[in-house]
């Protein structure tokens, strides 16, 4: 329909991609929570198993603490005592060994199912204890002081990870990326990633979708957060990036790094002063401090007696690309494009919530793309229904 429309090929195509923060289903507990809710789960499949009573699989594991609705109200301290605290998190690892020499003797059938979700249940109260728990040189135990990296936060969502959309929006859950075509409307291909891992990791994904839609790119409008791609460090010739560059930071009373030249077929640095030295990608280029000194335009460029230097990016190119063409009326509008896939986020949004309605990765990846052909159908409908108001 959009190549009958607008004349434009289905094979190449002019997009933008963003992301927006989705909320995780699962529960966000603390580390003895977490712990409980890990173990709790293991001793109610054993439970099932023998058909008897959590409370009482619980007590005979020596896990008595899980058996109720709450750890804490089980454990009953005062949690703004650090020493009691200290208790707490003592008496739940207890809980854990105690049960877990007790589900042992048990002799389960390796091959059963109660196995699998015992042992699944075990595993994450162990990764729980290696992310939040450390032992002292004295031997005791202890919470870890900061986050650990890739922290699990949820017994029922293992892929879940604390993050930040900015400086100001915490997120809990996962990122929900987009891919607009800036011709059609249309959402192409979306991705999901955790909330902890940076935007720039979600292009692989992408690509493969649009390789299995047998498309190509021949624009990408992004921001900041995707320069780092893939797709971006090893695009090809015919792939033109957009983005507003990061502002060069200079002094106001010396020259900026936009005054020197990169001549990259030269692969030389010239300075104002017509004073070249070696260009060298991801390093720091250094002019000569003598030369420096006698220079007349110093007092314009530097005070280190050792001399100017510039940080060069290992895609300076790229970047030097960006700021020329912020420069002019053409190129700001180009840049302003982007503002479409927000709209096509805040549509997805709209229809698919601020929190997710499935657990783990695979199965909101499969519901953000069915939010994106909900979207998809909208705008098909839109554009059938254009041509005959027009005619109206």
């Amino acid at each position: 329909m959009a190549q009958v429309r607008s004349g434009m090929s289905l094979r190449t195509l002019r997009a933008a991609l963003d992301s927006s923060p989705l909320w995780g289903a699962g529960r966000v507990e603390d580390t003895y929570n977490l712990l409980g809710h890990a173990l709790k789960k293991a001793l109610s499949v054993m439970a099932r198993q023998q058909g008897r009573e959590l409370t009482e699989v619980a007590t005979a594991a020596g896990a008595s603490l899980v058996a109720g609705s709450r750890l804490k109200a089980a454990l009953d301290l005062n949690w703004d005592d650090p020493d009691e605290r200290q208790v707490a998190l003592v008496l739940t690892l207890q809980a854990l060994t105690q049960a877990e020499s007790w589900i042992v003797q048990q002799s389960l059938e390796a091959t059963s199912p109660t196995t699998a979700s015992v042992a699944d249940s075990l595993k994450v109260a162990h990764q729980v204890q290696a992310q939040d728990v450390e032992t002292t040189p004295v031997g005791t135990v202890q919470l870890r002081q900061g986050v650990a990296k890739d922290r699990r936060m949820s017994v029922e969502d293992g892929d879940m990870r604390h993050g930040r959309k900015s400086k100001s929006t915490r997120v809990n859950g996962y990122k929900r990326h987009l891919l607009h075509d800036l011709d059609s409307g249309l959402v192409p291909v979306v991705g999901i990633t955790p909330a902890n891992a940076p935007e720039a990791t979600v292009t692989d994904a992408i690509e493969q979708d649009l390789q299995k839609q047998q498309r190509t790119l021949s624009e990408l409008h992004i921001d900041r957060a995707y320069l780092s791609s893939n797709r971006v460090k090893h695009r090809c010739d015919t792939l033109v990036i957009y983005c507003k560059a990061w502002s060069v930071p200079s002094r106001p009373d010396q020259f900026a790094k936009t005054a020197f030249v990169l001549d990259w077929q030269q692969q030389q640095v010239i300075c104002p002063n017509q004073v070249s030295v070696p260009l060298r990608l991801g390093k720091t280029v250094k002019f000569p401090s003598k030369r420096c000194d006698e220079c007349p335009l110093k007092a314009q460029c530097t005070t280190s007696k050792s001399g100017r230097s510039l940080s060069i990016h290992t895609d300076e190119p790229l970047l030097e690309e960006l700021r020329q063409r912020q420069t002019t009326p053409q190129g700001r509008a180009q840049l302003r494009q982007r503002v479409a896939v927000e709209h096509s986020l805040a549509h997805v949004g709209r229809w698919q919530g601020e929190t997710a309605r499935y657990r783990g990765q695979r199965k909101n990846l499969f519901d953000l793309r069915r939010m994106a052909i909900v979207h998809n159908l909208h705008v098909i409908a839109r554009t059938l229904t254009q041509p005959q108001q027009r005619a109206t």
